[in-house]
């Protein structure tokens, strides 16, 4: 009883947007989702990326969980529907592959204008990832401009990989907000 009280309180604080509180939950019910995605794909790398944006989404919409139902089995619904929207998404996305195989489209190369459009386009998202927040600014870069691995990111913010996982999830979405915004 006293352990649903503590998840309870986390929760609260949670709500508050306490850091501390998101990183204990993650902790507390990474497993759980985990090993139940690892049973549904039974692929480590799909189950990992399920449970990432399951959390993710789970502490976006963390005001709308209800008290009167077990946070567990709320993160694990979550988790459930983002695998069953990404199965969705495959067969869609398999079913425009074999439509490319049949028009047999030549394979592209990037044109010298092509090339610099793209630099262009490098040099905006750098100034829109300045717009971050200094504790997403620096997960983004350190993934994605530094190229490193979520271990390597962790090591260097002395975070839990799995609170390091999902900071950097949540700062690709805000990314993409400002992205859209502008």
């Amino acid at each position: 009883m006293a352990e649903t009280k503590n998840i309870q309180d986390q929760i609260c604080l949670a709500k508050n947007n306490d850091q501390n509180a998101f990183s204990f939950l993650l902790e507390t019910f990474w497993k759980d989702v985990y090993c139940f995605q690892l049973k549904r794909t039974n692929n480590k790398s799909s189950a990992e990326d399920i449970t990432i944006e399951s959390f993710a989404k789970a502490f976006e919409k963390i005001n709308s969980y209800n008290a009167k139902y077990s946070f567990k089995t709320w993160i694990i619904t979550i988790s459930k529907n983002i695998h069953i929207d990404r199965l969705r998404k495959h067969k869609n996305n398999f079913n425009l592959l074999e439509v490319d195989d049949q028009n047999n489209l030549s394979e592209y190369s990037p044109s010298p204008e092509d090339d610099l459009i793209n630099e262009q386009k490098l040099v905006s998202l750098k100034n829109k990832i300045q717009l971050l927040k200094p504790l997403y600014r620096k997960a983004i870069e350190l993934r994605y401009l530094n190229d490193l691995s979520h271990k390597e990111i962790a090591k260097e913010l002395n975070q839990p990989v799995n609170s390091v996982k999902v900071r950097v999830l949540r700062a690709k979405k805000i990314l993409a907000e400002i992205i859209n915004q502008s």
